[in-house]
């Protein structure tokens, strides 16, 4: 069975640096990805589109293909998206099939400060996508908690449900929703930033024009 990998984010909104590094996890893994858009996210302000207006642009930008999906349980859910409740459900749902929780390196390195982030590997792998030439340094608590668990094999991934830690070299898209949120209020057209699809109706793009 292909483990099912979660990529999480705001995506406020969802860009082509999203998507092309879920589609080459997808690739490197062998895996089905859903993006899940994460609800009042604990480390970061609240996003300036809805959850509604997210959902719908997600939904734009995922049309025409099928091993990137959609999960909006997080959006549904009342309070902070604690990534550790969401695995837990998706584990009760999935079985036996391998779960992967796809994170960047930099978010990694400051997993300590998650919610009961220990009990990550108990319910699923960890993906790390880094970037080539670029290493983010891990505290001597993480790296004790990871001590052991490090694969290069992906066939690993798929025999197993959970513990393991693996590092995807992807290709990078130096993409900043910050900007793009910048350029649509200054009324300008960030055209190939963007999915092709969000721009097929006016309206999707609206929460961020001035």
């Amino acid at each position: 069975m292909k483990p099912l990998a979660i990529f999480g984010g705001t995506f406020d909104p969802v860009h082509l640096g999203h998507l092309s590094v879920a589609w080459e996890a997808a690739e490197l893994l062998d895996a089905d990805v859903c993006l899940m858009p994460a609800s009042v996210p604990p480390h970061r302000p609240p996003p300036m589109a809805s959850a509604a207006q997210r959902v719908a642009m997600l939904r734009a930008a995922l049309q025409g293909q099928s091993r990137l999906t959609l999960d909006t349980r997080e959006l549904e859910r009342s309070g902070p998206s604690y990534t550790i409740d969401t695995l837990i459900e998706l584990r009760a749902e999935q079985g036996d099939r391998p779960l992967l929780l796809l994170i960047g390196a930099d978010a990694f390195a400051g997993l300590p400060s998650w919610h009961r982030w220990r009990e990550l590997f108990e319910v699923a792998h960890v993906g790390v996508l880094s970037r080539p030439g670029v290493e983010a340094e891990l505290s001597d608590e993480l790296q004790h908690v990871i001590s052991g668990r490090r694969v290069e094999d992906v066939s690993v991934l798929h025999h197993t449900m959970a513990g393991k830690l693996i590092e995807l070299a992807v290709t990078p898209l130096e993409i900043s929703a910050t900007r793009i949120r910048e350029l649509l209020a200054e009324g300008r057209d960030p055209r190939y930033l963007l999915p092709a699809g969000l721009f097929d109706d006016p309206g999707l793009l609206a929460p961020y024009r001035s």
